[in-house]
């Protein structure tokens, strides 16, 4: 028996027989035409290019038929791509001057191109290049006219092991007999993290070699909720996870009838739970699971599209899709996070030696100010139609807060002066994310309207660890003393001041932490909407009392173990039967 540890990209427990699937690719050689043959080889290419696209648009609407619209957006990138005439037109220009293949031309030239993306520092943009591989392979494929074998002729359940899947394979999963997804590489920002969500299915990614110590035929488990995979697990511990995988289905079932309950404690007190989402749409996805609104609207993926920054118009629209979808439940905007893991496709920069220290989220808003104004003229906007809070992510000084709240009294003049009614009494909060801003909160306090505590960040630099780095992933731990005092200290003093806190990383979505967040005195939460159900169905089961007892004596305990266990302990006394 063999347990790896990776990255979740979706809760739930899976078992069955390994498929592995191998790597596909293509190995072109050189191969020249005579120049009377270039004009088909350019014809074959044109063909290829066009088929390529219609092939692209045809998957978009599947996948949106059976994943959803922004699961299909991924491909729009992949279309934007062929799309570039400049592309395009260096492999032209490459068979008409070297009188060499269109397959060879378009090989060279998408090769060349995923080198530019293998050079960023940016891990957002280094994992693009899956999608400029599979944008190769297509384009190869419609070339040749060849056509490969996919997992669609699977006849039983089966755990897919890989190093990688490219978007398009990822798409084609909710068609096949894939039951768990297991892969070598993967980062929670990958087109392939996203489909992989929107599939639903148990999926560890980031394993790092788990496609060479698993064979074909083995049985495999893909635990999705503990972030492991088991290979060929002794009897005891399959035993186990049959048993885990049948009561996440009856666990899962049962969540659906708490959607409309309120998340209220057993002495009364009420507890608002937010959704985070991603894409506007899912403003009303957090609705139909229960959600009291949106606690964290991530706006960076309104920039990760091959046109460049959306105009004002297009956020405008995307903000009041959001507020339809909330159906005037508040909806929390944060402003572009960019740089580092989430920067833009088309914009380029000096590379930094380690940009999760370097010029990203509000100091890259405040340098480039032109851009960060066409996002706030289009939350304001949207602000007269709905009830919408703005957040400003990664502030660590009060000068940077100042900053940036002079910038939106520009836009608010802006908008003024060309006759657009604009709502002024907006409020204006803060991500709390580094460890400057938690020794400073009390002076926070003073100037924001509220604060939410992002811990993905709070923990990585608290803790020195990357948090999508799977090497170290080990020592990314909620549960360090450090974090749970740091977490007391700034919900004590945002209580103190009277100034409304939430908490909006993964922690806020496990049950695990429930009742330690809860004691500690918080009573919001904005965790992704799939969490939902289950975190209310756990606050419906204790008592406030209760809950301080539990933060108290979390907060007693030397390591980060004795807090898991004890934590564990507690949850499962309330919770026997649920998977934790």
């Amino acid at each position: 028996m063999e347990i790896l540890r990776g990255i979740s990209v979706a809760p739930g427990v899976a078992i069955g027989h390994a498929v592995v699937l191998e790597a596909e690719d293509y190995r072109i050689p050189y191969r020249s035409v005579t120049p009377k043959n270039v004009p088909r080889e350019l014809s074959v290419l044109k063909a290829a290019f066009q088929k390529s696209i219609d092939e692209l648009h045809h998957q978009a609407a599947t996948v949106s038929t059976t994943l959803g619209h922004d699961a299909a957006n991924v491909f729009e990138w992949h279309i934007g791509v062929l799309s570039d005439e400049r592309l395009r037109s260096s492999i032209e220009q490459m068979i008409q001057k070297e009188n060499v293949s269109a397959a060879y031309a378009s090989s060279t030239v998408m090769r060349n191109y995923q080198r530019r993306f293998m050079e960023m520092s940016d891990p957002l943009l280094v994992e693009r290049i899956r999608d400029v591989q599979d944008i190769e392979r297509r384009l190869l494929r419609n070339i040749l006219g060849e056509t490969r074998e996919d997992l669609g002729h699977l006849t039983e359940p089966v755990i897919l092991v890989a190093h990688d899947l490219t978007p398009t394979q990822t798409a084609r999963l909710s068609a096949t007999k894939v039951i768990g997804v297991a892969l070598d590489a993967g980062a929670a920002t990958s087109h392939t993290a996203i489909l992989l969500r929107s599939w639903g299915r148990p999926g560890v990614i980031g394993l790092n070699d788990v496609s060479t110590r698993i064979s074909g035929g083995d049985t495999v488990v893909v635990d999705g909720t503990n972030q492991l995979v088991i290979a060929n697990p002794n009897e005891a511990t399959l035993a186990e996870y049959r048993g885990r995988e049948q009561a996440f289905q009856r666990h899962a079932d049962e969540l659906v009838g708490f959607r409309d309950l309120p998340a209220v404690t057993r002495d009364g007190h009420r507890i608002q739970l937010m959704s985070n989402i991603e894409f506007p749409r899912e403003a009303a996805i957090g609705v139909a699971k229960g959600s009291d609104g949106v606690g964290l609207y991530r706006t960076e993926f309104l920039f990760l599209r091959p046109e460049g920054a959306p105009s004002e118009d297009e956020q405008y629209e995307a903000y009041m899709e959001a507020i339809r979808g909330a159906g005037g439940r508040p909806v929390t905007i944060r402003t572009f996070d960019l740089g580092a893991d989430k920067y833009t496709q088309q914009r380029s920069y000096e590379q930094e030696r380690n940009p999760m220290l370097g010029l990203r989220s509000i100091r890259y808003s405040l340098q480039n100010l032109d851009m960060f104004k066409v996002q706030l003229r289009a939350i304001l906007r949207a602000a007269s139609h709905g009830n919408i809070r703005m957040m400003f992510p990664l502030i660590n000084s009060l000068m940077e807060f100042r900053q940036a709240k002079m910038a939106v009294h520009d836009a608010i003049e802006d908008l003024e002066e060309a006759g657009v009614h604009v709502r002024k009494d907006i409020p204006i909060g803060m991500m709390l994310e580094t460890p400057a801003a938690a020794l400073q909160v009390a002076e926070f306090c003073r100037e924001v309207s509220f604060i939410s505590i992002g811990t993905n960040d709070l923990i990585q630099y608290l803790l020195a660890v990357d948090r999508g780095n799977e090497r170290v992933s080990q020592f990314y731990e909620p549960s360090h003393p450090a974090v749970l005092r740091a977490l007391r200290e700034v919900i004590q003093e945002c209580t103190r001041c009277e100034v409304d806190c939430t908490l909006c990383g993964e922690m806020a979505g496990q049950p695990l932490y429930t009742m330690f967040l809860i004691g500690l005195g918080l009573r919001t939460l904005s965790m992704a909407p799939a969490n939902i159900p289950e975190i209310k169905k756990l606050i419906r089961l204790i008592t406030v009392a209760q809950a301080k007892r539990v933060a108290r004596r979390a907060l007693s305990f030397e390591t980060d173990r004795q807090v898991t266990n004890y934590l564990r302990d507690e949850t499962r006394k309330v919770l026997p039967e649920d998977p934790i």
